[in-house]
């Protein structure tokens, strides 16, 4: 069996790759796993459970809390809460597990499972891997120890999960948003009652669109990676800027008044300087992966902000930021991650903190993001080649060398192999669109003839 965990839990097409059997064995053999761990050691264990609007999620939340409860857990159900929300709520609750039920900004046939240790933090690495040794193990015939009597798991509802989220996103923002007008759009996902509530308790004034989320719709040509009905709809309201979401609302990416995007960079840019405005920068240092566009290390740069890199995923952005204390991280897709205020991305945070910036210094969005230009990026996925020498190939050095001479300060090369196909990703950055075409096609090239 392969791992089945990746870098943001168990994901699959629901009732085919992740079935009901799969969630129930997999939320038993956590319990367990925490368990020997010491996590529930003196204490009644409790959990918190949460998903996005999928149809799916219904009878794989059933599951979740069947196998949780059947282990000796107490379970708070949450309901539609997005993924910051359930995470957040673990951390305040107390609760030794949060679980979220969802595929993020996948189509709606597919759902995951991902689990939260105490305070609200994604899962080790290891405790994953134990987690799924567990589950193998009892699902090939060893019986679970099981509790019986009052030592089952009880379960109950927690309707004021949306309320104390609510009120702890208004609770950290600098400032109010009264006179903003903005449209969010929804994803019809996880968000389309929290982010809307949000706002408007800000002050702002609020237009949704994709907010009527009917278990199939989600995603469906709308939300953070389908911008056009957002842009549309920020010109024709004559809105300040726009918000879009995915799925399980742990990203954000913005409109400025002209419709124009704003990607998850510039988000990252406009928010670094506010915080380091505020004195909130800690260290005035901010975590982005390799994959940030140029323009953004240089524009961090030119404002004596430091850039720390790391490997792509949002995961690997909040290690580093949890390693060094860093208080501010987050990707070119609009995964940000204000970590004294939330332990991963928070799409709806980011969004109300990125309006507050608007609001507080009458700059309009689209002046605020120039502070970085966007350099040209140009990507071409190589397939069926020997990815593993991606990095010993002297061939591929000098040929990287010279896109690297050619390009000079104001341009880079960036060759990635990919986790889960046998191709190489080769991506090039430069000031001119048609310079990065041509040395990224030639390095596409070396890199068919050197690992080919």
């Amino acid at each position: 069996m392969g791992r089945l965990f990746g870098t943001d839990g168990v994901r699959g097409v629901a009732n085919a790759d992740l079935t009901a059997e799969l969630a129930l064995g997999l939320s038993v053999a956590a319990a367990h796993v925490l368990a020997e761990a010491g996590t529930f050691q003196g204490h009644r264990p409790t959990a918190v459970v949460g998903r996005d609007p999928r149809a799916s999620g219904e009878f794989l939340e059933a599951a979740v809390v069947a196998g949780l409860a059947s282990a000796g857990v107490d379970v708070l159900r949450v309901g539609v809460l997005p993924t910051p929300a359930v995470a957040y709520l673990t951390g305040v609750l107390g609760a030794d597990i949060g679980v979220m039920l969802s595929a993020s900004h996948n189509a709606m046939p597919d759902n995951g499972v991902k689990f939260f240790a105490r305070g609200g933090h994604k899962l080790a690495d290891e405790l994953e891997d134990r987690i799924e040794a567990v589950y193998e193990q009892h699902r090939t015939g060893e019986p679970w120890a099981r509790p019986t009597g009052a030592g089952v798991g009880r379960v109950s509802d927690y309707a004021e999960g949306f309320d104390r989220y609510v009120a702890h996103l208004i609770a950290v923002l600098p400032n109010r948003l009264d006179g903003l007008k903005v449209v969010l759009d929804e994803a019809h996902g996880a968000a389309a009652w929290v982010s809307p509530e949000a706002f408007a308790r800000a002050g702002a004034e609020v237009v949704t669109i994709g907010a009527e989320p009917d278990g199939l719709n989600i995603n469906d040509g709308c939300g953070s990676t389908h911008l056009g009905l957002l842009r549309a709809a920020v010109v024709e309201h004559g809105a300040d800027l726009g918000i879009a979401h995915d799925g399980d609302a742990d990203r954000c990416l913005a409109v400025d008044a002209a419709g124009e995007e704003i990607d998850g960079d510039q988000i990252l840019a406009v928010l670094a300087l506010a915080m380091r405005d505020a004195g909130q920068l800690r260290k005035e240092t901010v975590v982005a992966t390799v994959m940030s566009n140029l323009g953004f290390k240089m524009a961090m740069e030119r404002e004596g902000i430091a850039l720390v890199q790391t490997a792509v995923g949002d995961r690997y952005v909040l290690e580093s930021m949890k390693a060094e204390g860093f208080a501010l991280g987050g990707e070119q897709s609009g995964h940000v991650i204000v970590l004294d205020h939330a332990t991963t991305g928070d799409g709806t945070l980011t969004g109300l903190m990125l309006a507050a910036r608007v609001a507080a210094t009458g700059r309009t969005l689209a002046e605020l993001a120039g502070v970085m230009r966007r350099l040209p990026q140009v990507l071409i996925n190589v397939p069926d080649v020997d990815k593993s020498r991606v990095s010993t190939s002297s061939e591929l050095a000098t040929a990287v060398a010279e896109a690297e001479r050619e390009l000079g300060a104001t341009g880079r090369v960036l060759l990635r192999k990919s986790g889960t196909e046998p191709l190489v990703r080769v991506m090039v950055e430069a000031a001119d669109i048609e310079q990065a075409r041509a040395v990224a096609g030639r390095l596409a090239d070396a890199v068919k003839s050197a690992l080919g």
